[in-house]
């Protein structure tokens, strides 16, 4: 029973961090209508400047300077970029933000290199929160989970009891009578996806050195973000909030349980022999299909629930 709390622990914990990166595409999605391919980019920015002003400064500063670092880089190519096109449709904005997801990795190589970079956790969050059952659970989870929740109370104060967020709302789905009001509809979108990129450097200051800071960051988070985005419901904030804990759970249980799934066949009564067809799949051991697992999840909200958990909008 012990490493079934551990795991699913340690499931909210990589859940909560996969939120943190994928709040900020929901909400440049859900306000602006882009879906910014250059947002895993944003994670792999914000984990490179932390590496640096950590090393500067130390971490409590990097944990703000970095993020906003990244939010205006975010802000600057929403207006000079990405509004020059927003005109011509989506598939404009899609293979510009695609487009800068490979600048921001070759720059990345240009100046810190292809390897990975010494990023570490921070000596005062290092060691255990407390021991259960003989098992430890790391002080800096803890404080990862602490993190994506307070950032998601500030999300949902800031779009539901502030002006500011009240405009964003109102901007996006009436955006010229926002506009006759005179509110600056275009900064406010500025603003929108600035934030969003700093949502997501976030995640990269809180999770590079709870794994590994390199360049290949962006490309190993980059799918599984759209993945949450689908399974949540496109735009819906709480969606990908219950996706993201729903997916980490998934594959942390997975890993954690590392057993064949012809084990789980005889659960079921299932009598797999040598013979059956796809023997190799079943004797195929979970861990094995964990990375799979997120995106057979897609596959079947799309067929049975095309509009995903918590959303609105079709596809």
């Amino acid at each position: 029973m012990e490493f079934y709390i551990i795991s699913i622990l340690n499931g909210l914990s990589y859940g909560l961090l996969l939120f943190m990166l994928s709040s900020g595409l929901t909400l440049i999605f859900s306000m602006m209508g882009v879906l910014n391919f250059a947002h895993a980019s944003f994670y792999m920015l914000g984990a490179f400047f932390a590496y640096s002003t950590t090393r500067v400064i130390g971490f409590w500063p990097a944990l703000i300077i970095s993020p906003l670092l990244v939010g205006l880089i975010g802000a600057a190519f929403e207006r000079y970029c990405l509004r020059r096109v927003h005109k011509f449709g989506h598939v404009p904005e899609l293979l510009l933000t695609f487009g800068l997801s490979y600048i921001l990795v070759e720059l990345v190589q240009l100046v810190w290199g292809r390897g990975p970079v010494d990023y570490r956790i921070p000596p005062a969050l290092s060691g255990p929160l407390f021991t259960l059952y003989g098992l430890q659970f790391p002080m800096y989870r803890g404080f990862m989970m602490l993190v994506a929740l307070l950032m998601l109370l500030s999300i949902w104060l800031l779009l539901t009891r502030t002006r500011i967020g009240l405009v964003i709302q109102a901007a996006l789905t009436h955006p010229q009578a926002v506009e006759s009001l005179g509110h600056n509809v275009p900064r406010v979108f500025m603003l929108v996806f600035g934030g969003g990129a700093a949502l997501a450097g976030l995640a990269g200051v809180i999770g590079g050195n709870a794994f590994v800071t390199e360049p290949g960051m962006a490309e190993a988070v980059g799918s599984i973000i759209f993945v949450i985005v689908v399974v949540g419901g496109m735009g819906s904030l709480a969606g990908a909030f219950l996706a993201s804990l729903l997916i980490g759970i998934i594959q942390t249980l997975a890993v954690g349980i590392d057993s064949s799934m012809l084990g789980g066949a005889s659960m079921l009564g299932l009598h797999i022999t040598p013979d059956t067809f796809g023997y190799a799949l079943w004797s195929m051991r979970l861990s094995q299909v964990a990375p799979i697992l997120p995106y057979l999840l897609m596959v079947l909200i799309l067929i049975f629930r095309p509009k995903g958990l918590l959303g609105t909008r079709e596809g």
